[in-house]
Protein backbone atom coordinates (compact mmCIF):
# COMPACT_ATOMS: atom_id res chain seq x y z
CA UNK A 1 0.00 0.00 0.00
CA UNK A 2 0.69 3.43 -0.25
CA UNK A 3 0.11 6.40 1.85
CA UNK A 4 0.67 10.04 0.60
CA UNK A 5 0.16 12.97 2.87
CA UNK A 6 -0.46 16.40 1.28
CA UNK A 7 1.35 19.11 3.34
CA UNK A 8 1.55 17.18 6.50
CA UNK A 9 2.21 20.14 9.61
CA UNK A 10 3.21 18.12 12.70
CA UNK A 11 6.13 16.29 13.13
CA UNK A 12 5.02 14.09 15.63
CA UNK A 13 2.43 12.84 13.47
CA UNK A 14 4.31 11.90 10.29
CA UNK A 15 6.70 10.24 12.41
CA UNK A 16 3.80 7.61 14.10
CA UNK A 17 2.70 7.67 10.56
CA UNK A 18 6.16 7.19 9.23
CA UNK A 19 6.41 3.81 12.11
CA UNK A 20 2.63 2.34 10.51
CA UNK A 21 4.06 2.44 7.38
CA UNK A 22 7.87 0.67 7.88
CA UNK A 23 5.79 -1.88 10.48
CA UNK A 24 3.42 -2.89 7.27
CA UNK A 25 5.20 -2.43 4.29
CA UNK A 26 3.65 0.43 3.24
CA UNK A 27 5.48 3.59 1.23
CA UNK A 28 5.05 6.74 2.26
CA UNK A 29 5.05 9.47 -0.07
CA UNK A 30 5.08 13.50 1.67
CA UNK A 31 4.07 16.54 -0.79
CA UNK A 32 5.90 19.54 0.08
CA UNK A 33 6.01 22.25 1.28
CA UNK A 34 6.12 20.05 5.00
CA UNK A 35 5.97 21.98 8.24
CA UNK A 36 8.85 20.76 9.62
CA UNK A 37 12.00 19.89 8.78
CA UNK A 38 12.41 15.77 8.05
CA UNK A 39 15.38 16.39 10.71
CA UNK A 40 13.55 17.21 13.55
CA UNK A 41 14.04 15.77 16.58
CA UNK A 42 9.94 14.56 17.08
CA UNK A 43 9.66 12.95 13.42
CA UNK A 44 12.34 11.09 14.54
CA UNK A 45 11.76 9.99 18.37
CA UNK A 46 8.15 9.23 16.77
CA UNK A 47 9.71 6.84 14.01
CA UNK A 48 11.99 5.27 17.08
CA UNK A 49 14.51 2.38 15.54
CA UNK A 50 12.01 1.71 12.16
CA UNK A 51 13.25 4.44 9.72
CA UNK A 52 15.77 1.66 8.11
CA UNK A 53 12.69 0.54 7.28
CA UNK A 54 10.40 2.94 5.42
CA UNK A 55 10.18 3.87 2.25
CA UNK A 56 9.86 7.29 1.59
CA UNK A 57 9.44 9.48 -1.35
CA UNK A 58 9.13 13.17 -1.32
CA UNK A 59 7.36 15.29 -4.18
CA UNK A 60 6.43 18.84 -4.77
CA UNK A 61 2.71 18.67 -5.66
CA UNK A 62 0.28 15.83 -5.41
CA UNK A 63 -0.19 15.98 -9.51
CA UNK A 64 3.37 14.38 -9.84
CA UNK A 65 2.06 11.19 -8.03
CA UNK A 66 -1.17 11.27 -10.41
CA UNK A 67 1.41 11.17 -13.40
CA UNK A 68 4.09 9.78 -12.26
CA UNK A 69 1.22 6.19 -11.09
CA UNK A 70 -0.94 6.08 -14.20
CA UNK A 71 -3.79 3.47 -13.49
CA UNK A 72 -3.40 3.51 -9.75
CA UNK A 73 -6.29 4.15 -7.48
CA UNK A 74 -6.37 7.05 -5.41
CA UNK A 75 -8.14 7.21 -2.46
CA UNK A 76 -8.87 10.39 -0.48
CA UNK A 77 -9.67 10.21 2.89
CA UNK A 78 -11.78 13.53 3.92
CA UNK A 79 -14.54 14.38 6.63
CA UNK A 80 -16.09 15.71 3.48
CA UNK A 81 -16.59 12.48 1.73
CA UNK A 82 -20.29 10.76 1.48
CA UNK A 83 -18.84 7.24 1.98
CA UNK A 84 -17.43 5.10 4.66
CA UNK A 85 -13.96 3.81 4.14
CA UNK A 86 -15.34 0.25 4.62
CA UNK A 87 -17.27 0.74 1.37
CA UNK A 88 -14.38 0.71 -1.35
CA UNK A 89 -12.65 -2.46 -2.00
CA UNK A 90 -9.08 -1.51 -1.88
CA UNK A 91 -6.29 -3.05 -4.41
CA UNK A 92 -3.02 -4.11 -3.77
CA UNK A 93 -0.49 -1.25 -3.78
CA UNK A 94 -3.40 1.52 -3.99
CA UNK A 95 -2.78 5.23 -2.62
CA UNK A 96 -4.43 6.44 0.40
CA UNK A 97 -4.40 10.11 0.34
CA UNK A 98 -4.72 12.42 2.99
CA UNK A 99 -4.23 15.95 3.65
CA UNK A 100 -3.02 18.30 6.04
CA UNK A 101 -4.07 18.59 9.67
CA UNK A 102 -5.52 22.29 9.51
CA UNK A 103 -7.36 22.10 6.05
CA UNK A 104 -7.60 18.48 4.78
CA UNK A 105 -6.89 18.13 1.57
CA UNK A 106 -7.54 21.26 -1.04
CA UNK A 107 -11.13 21.77 -3.64
CA UNK A 108 -8.68 20.61 -6.63
CA UNK A 109 -7.53 17.88 -5.35
CA UNK A 110 -10.80 16.86 -3.74
CA UNK A 111 -12.14 17.16 -7.22
CA UNK A 112 -9.85 14.53 -9.02
CA UNK A 113 -11.41 11.22 -7.83
CA UNK A 114 -14.82 12.57 -6.81
CA UNK A 115 -15.51 8.83 -7.08
CA UNK A 116 -13.15 7.69 -4.80
CA UNK A 117 -13.13 10.04 -1.49
CA UNK A 118 -13.88 8.25 1.64
CA UNK A 119 -14.35 9.20 5.81
CA UNK A 120 -14.06 7.72 8.56
CA UNK A 121 -17.51 7.70 10.86
CA UNK A 122 -17.85 10.19 13.57
CA UNK A 123 -20.11 12.53 15.82
CA UNK A 124 -21.07 15.15 13.97
CA UNK A 125 -20.11 17.66 16.09
CA UNK A 126 -16.18 16.43 16.36
CA UNK A 127 -14.33 17.97 13.81
CA UNK A 128 -11.83 15.19 12.98
CA UNK A 129 -9.18 12.43 14.21
CA UNK A 130 -5.92 12.55 14.50
CA UNK A 131 -4.27 12.20 11.48
CA UNK A 132 -1.73 9.35 12.61
CA UNK A 133 -4.84 7.19 13.74
CA UNK A 134 -6.42 8.34 10.64
CA UNK A 135 -3.86 6.85 8.53
CA UNK A 136 -3.64 3.41 10.82
CA UNK A 137 -7.62 2.75 10.73
CA UNK A 138 -7.92 3.15 6.82
CA UNK A 139 -4.37 1.33 6.13
CA UNK A 140 -5.51 -1.45 8.03
CA UNK A 141 -8.60 -1.79 6.77
CA UNK A 142 -6.92 -2.13 3.12
CA UNK A 143 -4.53 -4.05 4.72
CA UNK A 144 -7.37 -6.56 6.07
CA UNK A 145 -9.02 -6.71 2.84
CA UNK A 146 -6.14 -8.32 0.88
CA UNK A 147 -5.23 -10.84 3.81
CA UNK A 148 -2.48 -8.71 5.35
CA UNK A 149 -0.23 -9.35 2.48
CA UNK A 150 3.63 -9.99 4.36
CA UNK A 151 2.26 -9.39 7.75
CA UNK A 152 2.47 -11.59 10.44
CA UNK A 153 -1.12 -13.12 11.92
Amino acid sequence: MNIILVEPEIPANTGNISRTCAVTGSALHLVRPLGFSTEDKYLKRAGLDYWHLLEIHYYDNFFEIVKRYPGRSFYLVTTKAPRCYTSKQYEKDSFLVFGKETRGLSPEILSTFPENQVRIPMREEARSLNLSNSVAIVLYEALRQQGFPGLER
